[in-house]
């Protein structure tokens, strides 16, 4: 476990984003920096398609919770 820094307005902006995702301020930034190395290194894809990819990793489908 490491400290990062970052600046006042960032941080303001993962706590206002974690209360709306159900995330600790920790959890959102994890996640931002993840799909952010993720689209970084498959520039190709879309965020959809960056998401779709982590919840087949997880043994997800998006079916799964899609409308009948």
């Amino acid at each position: 476990m490491g400290i990062v820094k970052i600046e006042d307005g960032l941080h303001e902006d993962i706590r206002k984003a974690s209360t709306v995702m159900c995330r600790s301020i920790n959890a959102q930034a994890e996640f931002w920096i993840r799909v952010g190395m993720l689209a970084e290194t498959n520039p190709t894809q879309t965020f959809n398609e960056i998401i779709a990819r982590q919840l087949k990793d997880a043994d997800l489908e998006l079916s799964d919770f899609a409308a009948a």
